[in-house]
């Protein structure tokens, strides 16, 4: 990926790395986006406000350098970024902007340790890697039939309350053109125009099994708490969108893809708001293997916060071999005498048992929720390379710090 002459300046920077990455690239987003204010288009705002996506570049870059030499292990991690930056309309030209402004960053807070080689040994990597991204990104846009950024209109024909903090939106294409098709798992990032002009995207997995006719999403309002601010997006999208309306919603993306469409057990965890692409793979089982054996385990606050229940509980009518278990921190009297419901946090302890080495084990919701359950299934003796989950953020790189 690089030279030998450069290799021993990167291997170099990780401690330092380690040390000064969230300096840099605080640093970074705040020069970049101050001479080219037009990128806070695709970047998403909340997370710089949080302090979330300086933390997500300072960890992907530590974990490239820590891992230069394994592109084994960087390989996944390039596939989910690359879906990514495609899904918000990353371009070639961005590339150099980006190199710029993360070079000048690193001098800048090294001081006289960032030496000329020092940086030319970065400068060579980070070529490198858009190289590598630049090519991918543009292979996935050709597959995908669209242009950097490109968006259709859809026409909204569905608003459905789940629960108190979500909300579905079913839309068809505007144009009459064909629904894109995708695979469970996906996501589409939809864009609005917010108060004082700002343009924004975000990422939504899609909630509902592939059908040709539409699509949808399932939105959760997210409250602003402590130094998290409130989600912009989501938040506009709960208190504007009606029955007729018209979102402007980007292609299919993501590779986060449970295995659907074979005879394996299948084993699908959720908590919150990651229950979407859990349903949207359930329904795609029943649709093409309704006799597979399929475990749905899903926690939430208490009954009013858990989202699509009614449906997950009516595929047990065509889906013989499915287990449903509900884990409620906060259960009322009524839902602890209710058959599949467990008072308080998920624990893989209470789920019905599985053959570990034939099933694949997918997990989606919290940060923490994923870690808890990780390490409790691999105690239970799931192979690591059996488990997998949806994540897009610091946590993305746990396995390589």
């Amino acid at each position: 990926m690089i030279s030998e002459a450069s290799r021993p300046y990167i291997d170099a920077s990780v401690p330092v790395l380690r040390q000064h990455g969230l300096t840099i690239t605080r640093l970074f987003y705040t020069n970049m986006l101050g001479a080219h204010p037009e990128l806070t288009r695709i970047f998403n705002m909340g997370n710089q406000a949080s302090g979330a996506q300086q933390q997500s570049l300072a960890s992907a870059v530590f974990a490239y350098a820590a891992n230069i030499g394994n592109p084994g292990a960087l390989g996944p991690v390039v596939e989910r970024i690359v879906h990514k930056h495609v899904s918000v309309g990353i371009r070639a030209e961005h590339y150099p902007i980006v190199g710029k402004h993360l070079l000048e960053s690193i001098a800048a807070t090294l001081g006289d340790a960032a030496t000329e080689p020092l940086l030319n040994a970065w400068k060579e990597a980070y070529n490198s890697l858009a190289k590598l991204l630049i090519e991918a990104e543009a292979n996935l846009y050709s597959t995908a039939g669209i242009q950097p950024g490109d968006t259709r209109p859809m026409r909204v024909v569905e608003v459905k309350t789940e629960s108190v903090n979500v909300l579905s939106i079913r839309f068809v294409p505007a144009d009459g053109k064909p629904v894109p098709a995708f695979k469970p798992g996906q996501y589409v990032s939809v864009a609005v125009d917010l108060p004082g002009g700002r343009h924004q995207l975000r990422q939504y997995s899609l909630s509902d099994a592939p059908n040709g006719e539409d699509l949808r999403i399932s939105v959760k309002r997210e409250d602003g708490v402590d130094d998290t601010p409130a989600g912009e997006v989501s938040n506009w999208l709960h208190a504007n969108v009606k029955v007729g309306a018209t979102l402007q919603v980007s292609h299919p993306f993501g590779e986060f893809l449970p295995e659907t469409e074979g005879d394996a057990p299948l084993v699908l965890l959720s908590a919150g708001v990651g229950i979407t692409p859990m349903v949207s793979a359930l329904k795609r089982v029943a649709q093409v293997n309704p006799r597979r054996r399929v475990i749905f385990a899903h926690a939430a606050r208490d009954a009013g916060h858990h989202a699509l229940r009614a449906e997950v509980e009516g595929l047990v009518s065509v889906m013989p071999n499915l287990s449903i278990v509900t884990f409620h921190e906060d259960a009322q009297k009524d839902e602890k005498n209710r058959a599949g419901v467990i008072e308080g946090r998920m624990d893989v302890a209470r789920l019905p048992a599985w053959p570990v080495d034939e099933a694949e084990v997918y997990l989606c919701g919290p940060h923490k929720f994923m870690q808890v359950q990780w390490l409790d299934l691999l105690n239970a003796g799931v192979p690591a390379g059996r488990l997998h989950r949806e994540v897009f953020g610091p946590e993305l790189l746990d396995h390589l710090l």
